[in-house]
């Protein structure tokens, strides 16, 4: 075939490029372009060209997430009034506003079941015979007992947990948790059934701190960022007491009777509300030289003193001298690097003051009334991001020594620390807490601790 000098591969290839070459000739392709061209115009036979690619920069940008870019998110301001859409809920009025729960225009009989059993175990005093502080060793045999169940998990707000409130009711377990959009979640644990939470919106923004009245606990107190109102269960109304365009942060009772009470604004003031006086304005507002005031706590022993925590600032000022401008503070507690979420005076004697800071410590501080003696830190993960409720580390009202904050740990749990430092136990159950519990509430007395996550979702040990 004169190509014997050539491999066995390439006479293989000529002969493909031979027989591929005959198969192209027998389907005559060159004989029906001419057609074509001769059966339409030339503007016509150009028109059916192939379109030309788009340009690089007519393509839609790719989408990127801002979350992962640490960015904030821009609204583009419309000219017409957005609709109201799904998530968003009408504006609640100044002044009272009835207690009945969201999607209903009347009381149905679970939320009559739920009202009556606040109400009745209101009427009971609580038992104050013993108060005494538990030895370490019997208080964390009684951690050791206290265990959560599927029963006894639920969603009772929409939105992420910012506060919560138990009952102080031994018969009964009764909380209240508030959320980012206003809400607040009444469940009644001891009910057992899908009936036994009911949400109410008595606010238009995020209820930042809420407390059961000391003297009548059928007063639920909560603050939103532009109000302070009374939850009555006497006669089923959210009443209002203070209102302001300032952001309200945070606030605690001055007197055991719950008629006054300091009201944290997140600009760095704070206010004095006395609930006797009518209108809604505050008594006093005083600019105590911080730039944020995140939460407010009152001395149990010397209530003239209360403890003011801010970006780097944790101060204790005494309310009989407080006045608009100049106020300067009876004891600050430096060393914290980064802005600080929380700070509270330990529950008997307020001997001790516990933070949380951004710098991932807790500062376990000495006090003496109004001044600040030593103090040493304890590592822990504070660093919640922009998504999670920031912890807040709380003392349990049973025990002098211990308080317990939230966790970034797993599995997810909840912890309890001695006020030296050392981990005393960890709360969690694979099962049933999958979650991180920002804010805990402990019961006054008996051995109950609710966690509260950014879902809504409460747990119950």
């Amino acid at each position: 075939d004169g190509h014997s000098h050539l491999s066995a591969y390439e006479r293989k290839r000529l002969k493909n490029i031979t027989e591929n070459a005959k198969f192209f000739a027998a389907l005559k392709l060159h004989e029906s372009v001419p057609k074509c061209r001769d059966s339409c115009s030339a503007s016509e036979y150009f028109r059916c060209s192939r379109p030309k690619p788009k340009k690089v920069e007519d393509e839609t940008a790719r989408r990127r997430s801002m979350r992962l870019l640490r960015v904030e998110p821009s609204v583009p301001v419309s000219e017409t009034p957005a609709q109201p859409g799904a998530e968003e809920y009408p504006q609640v009025s100044a002044g009272p506003v009835a207690m009945i729960p969201e999607g209903q225009v009347e009381y149905s009989k679970q939320t009559e079941a739920l009202l009556n059993t606040w109400r009745r175990i209101s009427e009971v005093k609580a038992d104050d015979a013993d108060r005494r502080t538990p030895d370490i060793e019997r208080y964390q045999e009684s951690l050791s007992s206290m265990v959560l169940s599927e029963e006894n998990v639920r969603k009772v707000v929409k939105s992420r947990v910012c506060s919560m409130a138990i009952h102080p009711s031994e018969s009964t377990i009764l909380v209240a948790a508030g959320d980012k959009l206003g809400h607040i979640g009444l469940w009644n644990v001891s009910c057992g059934s899908e009936e036994g939470a009911h949400i109410f919106i008595p606010h238009n923004l995020q209820v930042s701190c809420m407390h059961f009245s000391p003297c009548n606990p059928a007063h639920l107190l909560s603050l939103s960022t532009d109000s302070l109102r009374c939850g009555d269960v006497t006669r089923a109304v959210f009443d209002e007491i203070c209102r302001s365009e300032e952001n309200f942060s945070s606030f605690d009772f001055l007197e055991d009777n719950a008629s006054t009470a300091i009201v944290g604004h997140w600009d760095g003031a704070v206010a004095v509300v006395d609930r006797r006086t009518p209108g809604m304005a505050s008594e006093l507002s005083a600019d105590i030289g911080l730039r944020r005031t995140r939460t407010v706590h009152v001395h149990p022993v010397n209530k003239q003193y209360f403890l003011a925590a801010g970006l780097v600032d944790v101060c204790v000022f005494d309310v009989r001298y407080l006045k608009p401008k100049g106020n300067q503070p009876v004891s600050s507690l430096t060393g914290h690097t980064k802005s600080v979420a929380s700070a509270y005076f330990s529950p008997v004697t307020g001997s001790r003051v516990v933070t949380v800071c951004a710098d991932d410590k807790l500062r376990i501080v000495g006090s003496l009334g109004g001044t600040f003696l030593s103090y040493f830190p304890c590592r822990h993960n504070n660093n919640t991001g922009r998504w999670l409720t920031r912890f807040r580390a709380i003392w349990d009202p049973k025990q002098e020594h211990c308080f317990l904050v939230g966790s970034m740990a797993q599995p997810r749990q909840i912890n309890v620390f001695q006020d030296t430092g050392k981990l005393l136990h960890s709360f969690y159950n694979l099962d049933c807490l999958s979650s991180v519990c920002s804010i805990n509430v402990v019961h006054p007395s008996r051995n109950i601790l609710v966690g509260g996550n950014s879902s809504g979702r409460l747990h119950v040990f």
